[in-house]
């Protein structure tokens, strides 16, 4: 599936990922390839992205790596959406 994260000032990352995971205002949960349209707004915690993913250079220092091996971004909030095997997430 494909993934784009958006933030005010810049696409931070955008490209083929295997899996999603953000922190939902009702729980963290996880997306994967053909899962069901959703929209959702998000909270403070982090975005875990899971796939052979090259982050751009410029953007580095914004992300960090998980213990399981996924990509991780903090963000303070957010809105999600998932459709047709594409997710952008819009945070803050």
């Amino acid at each position: 599936m494909y993934l784009e994260i958006v933030s005010p000032e810049a696409t931070l990352f955008s490209g083929d990922v295997t899996s999603v995971t953000v922190p939902g205002v009702n729980g963290e949960f996880q997306m994967l390839e053909n899962h069901a349209p959703v929209v959702s707004l998000l909270q403070k915690g982090n975005v875990k992205v899971r796939g052979n993913i090259t982050i751009d250079e410029a953007f580095i220092d914004k992300f960090s790596k998980g213990k399981n091996g996924e990509t991780i971004l903090s963000i303070s909030s957010g809105t999600v959406e998932m459709k047709d095997n594409k997710v952008i997430v819009l945070a803050d």
